[in-house]
């Protein structure tokens, strides 16, 4: 999602203030639950599903019959050399990009290119390989942004404090303040997300990404540019939220040795082409994979990395 439409998702938002509300009572909140559309989980036996996806760019071939099934519940990880087309999908999958053919299947439904602007509301949320944090408003704040697809009362509304407006911010700020802890960022919630450390700053954008209750999250390199300790929490992290919320994974990470322990499957992409989708343990050991991207793995390997 480009910087624009979080602004947009900011104004939308910006209103909402930890100290506001002095809150609801558990019966409002308990009517307000019962009120709440109950989620068909009937369609999610295949979280995504990717059809013959062909993408190029002024001749240069970024995928070329891409196919990939992925079930929900899964983390699959995409991983390739530089320039072998893994941000291009990424970008297929979350409507950035449309496919000169093939389509994208997400809860059932396909799709030519699917609507970017709607990615929320079909369950789908991601993070990108650079920060895009408002570095000037707190971490709470930047959480609360994840959650401006669930505001249905109007801008007046938010003015003027109606009993829905009241229940969208407490139950925005709640959950932000539940993803915050859940991530161990309740103790900087309040500071500027500018002054942490970059590590704790990557750590904000997943709770930003969690906090939209997505089924399906989309990480491009989470991970990048962190140190071996923060790169073990942050799959330690993701690991625990795919337990705890039941979402599909999809992660792009360079570092192979964290993509094998955290990984329920791996697609290789090689010039656009997937050249394997298996298991960590059937990846490390496939010869083309090894050709393409992983290197000679020593016979004195122990399983511990590549």
């Amino acid at each position: 999602m480009s910087m624009a439409n979080y602004a947009f998702e900011v104004s939308q938002t910006s209103a909402y203030a930890p100290e506001i509300l002095e809150g609801l009572s558990s019966a409002e909140r308990r009517d307000d639950a019962a009120s709440a559309p109950v989620r068909d989980e009937s369609d999610l036996s295949t979280g995504l599903a990717l059809e013959d996806i062909n993408l190029s760019f002024g001749g240069v071939v970024a995928l070329a019959g891409v196919d990939l099934s992925i079930k929900a519940g899964e983390i699959r990880a995409i991983i390739g050399p530089n320039g072998a087309g893994k941000s291009s999908l990424i970008n297929v999958i979350s409507g950035v990009y449309r496919p000169e053919r093939g389509h994208v299947v997400l809860n059932g439904v396909r799709y030519a290119q699917v609507p970017t602007q709607k990615l929320a509301h079909l369950g789908v949320a991601r993070t990108f390989q650079n920060l895009a944090l408002f570095k000037g408003l707190s971490v709470l704040d930047n959480v609360v942004a994840g959650r401006a697809h669930t505001v249905r009362s109007s801008f007046a509304g938010q003015i003027v404090g109606t009993p829905l407006s009241r229940r969208e911010r407490r139950d925005s700020y709640d959950r932000a303040i539940q993803i915050l802890d859940f991530l161990h960022l309740g103790g900087v919630r309040d500071r500027l997300a500018g002054t942490l450390p970059y590590g704790l700053q990557k750590r904000v954008e997943l709770a930003r990404a969690l906090v939209a209750e997505p089924r399906l999250l989309l990480l491009d390199e989470p991970m990048a540019g962190m140190t071996a300790t923060e790169k073990s929490e942050m799959a330690s992290f993701i690991r625990a939220a795919r337990d705890r919320f039941g979402m599909t994974v999809v992660l792009i990470e360079h570092d192979v040795g964290v993509v094998m322990e955290l990984s329920d499957r791996i697609a290789v992409l090689d010039y656009g082409l997937k050249i394997a989708d298996a298991t960590p343990a059937e990846i490390r050991s496939d010869q083309r994979v090894i050709d393409a991207y992983l290197g000679v793995v020593s016979e004195n390997e122990d399983g511990g990395g590549i």
